[in-house]
C-alpha cells in the first residue's frame, strides 16, 4: 500500500507499483470507441503510461497536455493516458483539446489496471479512483522508470520519465 496525499490530507491505495527491471503487468483498457486493447499490443514500442484519477480536474488535464506536446517528438514511443472516465468524456475532452498525440484508455469496466499496478484509491474521496503515477516502459516490455506521484495535486515529474527514454 502506497500513502499519498489530496492537498495534504493522507489516503492510500490498493498496492505499491512494480518495480524497474519488472515485466509491466499485461492489462485490458477500453478506448474511446469502446473497443478493447492490451499492454501487449504495444509490444516492440516503448510506453508511456500516464495514470490520473480524471480527466476532468485541473492537474490531470495539464498532464495530459504535456504529454501531448512532448509525444510528437519522442520516436517508437506512444504516450497512453489512463482513468477510471468513461472512454466518451476521456474522448470529448482530448477533442475539444485538439490532442492528438496521446491514446486515452479507461480502466472502468474492470479495474484489473488499477488491482495490477496497485493504483487503486482505497480511501478518501476520490476513493474508487486511480493515483496519479507515470510509468514507462521500454520496447521488451520491462519498466524503465516509474513515479507515484507523493501529492494528487501534483503535477508528475515530465523530464525524469521523459529522461528514461534517452
Amino acid at each position: 500500500m502506497a500513502s499519498i496525499t489530496l492537498k495534504g490530507n493522507a489516503i492510500h491505495t490498493s498496492g505499491t507499483l512494480p518495480e524497474v527491471g519488472d515485466t509491466a503487468p499485461n492489462f485490458e483498457l477500453v478506448n474511446t470507441d469502446l473497443s478493447t486493447t492490451k499492454l501487449s499490443d504495444y509490444k516492440g514500442t516503448r510506453v508511456i503510461l500516464n495514470v490520473f484519477p480524471s480527466v476532468d480536474t485541473g492537474i490531470c488535464a495539464a498532464s495530459v497536455r504535456a504529454f501531448n506536446k512532448e509525444a510528437s517528438n519522442l520516436s517508437n514511443t506512444k504516450v497512453l493516458c489512463i482513468s477510471r472516465d468513461l472512454p466518451f468524456a476521456q474522448d470529448r475532452f482530448c477533442g475539444a483539446e485538439g490532442l492528438k498525440n496521446v491514446i486515452n484508455h479507461s480502466d472502468f469496466k474492470t479495474g484489473e489496471f488499477g488491482k495490477n499496478y496497485g493504483l487503486d484509491i482505497i480511501d478518501g474521496p476520490l476513493q474508487g479512483l486511480h493515483s496519479r503515477a507515470v510509468i514507462v516502459v521500454d520496447e521488451q516490455g520491462e519498466i524503465i522508470y516509474k513515479e507515484q506521484v507523493p501529492e494528487i495535486v501534483q503535477e508528475p515529474d515530465y523530464s525524469a520519465a521523459l529522461k528514461a527514454l534517452s
